[in-house]
């Protein structure tokens, strides 16, 4: 319990301090933002702040910092140093960059903003990266929560049914206005969203379970290979590239820019601490990380949360809190896909502002989708996890760029540059190592992924001097 007890106040405190030294380092201003600048009733909309937070929350928060932090949990106590630290340091400060560089850039993508700040030749790579990311984030956040909502509903109602729904929802989520189905229905999705962590946690007190606790000696005791695996396995809830697709939407909704570490660091903070819930309630719940683990491979990431809802809190409270973490991803899929409309719109400069042209783009984008729901979702989640950390690493060497170029000070930078070098390695260690990766062994992969790392980071000092020397900094 201390441990978990720490871990929430470290968030805080994260928030409360490192959040303002970003926003110290960006220097938000009094400068008009694009949903106030020239609002278009479809994409660009001036929200209330909270709507916003409620919104990036349920944007980002999918299965991740629940299935991830899950599955993360089986590496030991060593998962809530990374949700912590990896939050702090490296996801907050990675959405609130490219969610404030994208009210700086008029709402543009994520493909346009590393374009800008690291050539045209990423760029292009971007957009197809980013588009195939979303989509498999689509794809994934479609099956997990209908196979979720089949456990509650007759037979009938099975996993396919539920995929059919949750895609005619997805069609419209991404085809109407953002404050007419997003923007109503988010904040009782957050309300639930907050119910259901709340309970779980809560039960688990009650009850008398004993939470993990961190012990130095015990970090890992299952031996498994902590790095990269765990660093990729636990993105949601530390440091994900997806929410970076994201936060451009909310940059076209905010109505000023000193709302931005709110909405986006906050967001992010508030997605740490559902991750922790998960990763202690694993442990707990099933005894050790043994436990959890034999359980996973029986039942599957759903099964478990089913399984940990319906024991702690009954049939009623198991049901609120299942569609609880059916909200997760619902409602991360259905802006997954309006992303990826929004991003070919950019790429391909097609007005949103007609219904038919926002179509054009969405049907071939669920088509796509719809394929892919039924391929294995174990093959699909490790696919979508690799491009994720390596969208990561690639958003917040661009974050880097933009600070060394327009932060009072070039060195300002190293505030994206630490965390990005540390997901060059991570990203490029994991696909040496992994089973759809190359298959290395760590002698191999361990050295090839520091000199890439070291290489990207020499390029990055070498760059952002350059630049800061061209500018008199």
């Amino acid at each position: 319990m201390i441990t978990f007890i720490c871990a929430i106040v470290l968030l805080i405190a994260g928030y409360l301090l490192y959040g303002r030294l970003a926003v110290k380092v960006f220097k938000p201003d009094d400068r008009p933002t694009p949903a106030v600048d020239h609002p278009d009733g479809v994409d660009y909309v001036p929200m209330k702040t909270w709507r916003v937070f409620l919104i990036q929350l349920l944007n980002i928060a999918g299965t991740g910092p629940i299935f991830g932090a899950l599955m993360g949990a089986c590496f030991g106590p060593v998962v809530f140093l990374w949700i912590v630290f990896g939050c702090i340091l490296g996801g907050a400060v990675h959405d609130y960059m490219s969610g404030m560089i994208s009210v700086r850039m008029n709402g543009a993508s994520i493909s346009e903003i590393v374009g800008k700040y690291l050539g045209g030749a990423a760029k292009q790579i971007m957009r197809v990266f980013s588009v195939v990311l979303l989509v498999l984030v689509g794809a994934v956040f479609t099956t997990s929560p209908a196979s979720l909502i089949a456990r509650l509903t007759p037979e009938w109602m099975n996993t396919n049914f539920w995929v059919v729904v949750i895609l005619i929802y997805y069609l419209l989520a991404t085809l109407l206005p953002i404050d007419k189905v997003i923007g109503r229905l988010y904040p009782v999705f957050g309300v639930l969203l907050f119910t259901m962590a709340a309970g779980i946690i809560g039960s688990l007190v009650i009850k008398g379970y004993a939470l993990p606790e961190l012990e130095l000696a015990n970090l890992n005791p299952t031996g498994q290979p902590v790095w990269p695996f765990m660093f990729v396995t636990v993105a949601c809830g530390a440091v994900s590239g997806f929410h970076a697709t994201q936060s451009p939407m909310m940059a076209r909704c905010i109505k000023t820019e000193k709302d931005g570490q709110k909405v986006f660091y906050g967001a992010m903070v508030a997605e740490g601490v559902i991750a922790l819930v998960w990763a202690a309630a694993g442990v707990a719940f099933y005894g050790a990380t043994g436990g959890l683990q034999a359980a996973l491979d029986e039942l599957s990431p759903s099964g478990v949360v089913y399984d940990i809802s319906v024991s702690l809190m009954g049939v009623f409270g198991g049901a609120l809190a299942v569609m609880g973490v059916v909200v997760c991803p619902v409602s991360s899929g259905d802006t997954a896909f309006r992303s990826a409309r929004l991003t070919i719109a950019d790429w391909f400069h097609i007005d949103q502002s007609g219904f038919g042209k926002r179509l054009m783009i969405t049907i071939p984008l669920l088509a796509v989708g719809a394929v892919l729901t039924q391929l294995d979702f174990d093959i699909v989640w490790r696919y979508f996890s690799w491009s994720n950390q390596t969208l990561a690493m690639i958003t917040l060497w661009a974050g880097a760029m933009y600070l060394a170029k327009n932060a009072n000070k070039w060195w300002y930078s190293i505030m994206c540059a630490i965390p990005a070098t540390f997901m060059s390695g991570v990203s490029c260690t994991y696909i040496l190592m992994a089973e759809e990766g190359f298959r290395l062994s760590g002698s191999i992969s361990y050295p090839l992924g520091m000199a890439f790392a070291a290489s990207c980071c020499g390029i990055y000092f070498f760059k952002a001097k350059s630049a800061a020397s061209q500018l008199g900094k």
